[in-house]
């Protein structure tokens, strides 16, 4: 999946304004990093990412 750089700014400033309200954050000091990791490069509950979203499609 790949994120526009439109929907990346919106989560910047919503992460950052959700930081200001629960924790107090100062917005000047607060950085937000978005790290789009490639889907065969991670996974859930002991499988790779494509192999667990085979199992929740055979649950339906």
């Amino acid at each position: 999946m790949v994120i526009a750089q439109e929907q990346k700014a919106e989560l910047i400033s919503g992460v950052t304004d959700l930081l200001v309200r629960i924790l107090n954050k100062s917005p000047a000091t607060t950085f937000v990093v978005i790290d789009e990791v490639a889907v065969e490069d991670w996974g859930v509950g002991g499988l790779p990412v494509a192999d667990y979203r085979k199992t929740l499609r055979t649950r339906s």
